[in-house]
């Protein structure tokens, strides 16, 4: 269950990131992209558990 948890958690992340990054503020253009690669982080860690088993 961990791994589809990990994969939808950084799916949003990374969305959200991205619709951040078409603010015209420059901070929040700076969050989005940090939560994107959140997201991307979240993501891969969803594959390796999947990979290894939950129980890591």
């Amino acid at each position: 269950m961990g791994e589809l948890t990990d994969k939808i958690k950084g799916t949003i992340k990374e969305a959200l990131g991205e619709a951040k990054q078409h603010s015209d503020d420059p901070e929040t253009r700076a969050e989005g992209k940090a939560q994107e690669l959140e997201g991307k982080a979240d993501k891969a860690k969803g594959k390796v558990k999947g990979a290894l088993g939950d129980n890591i």
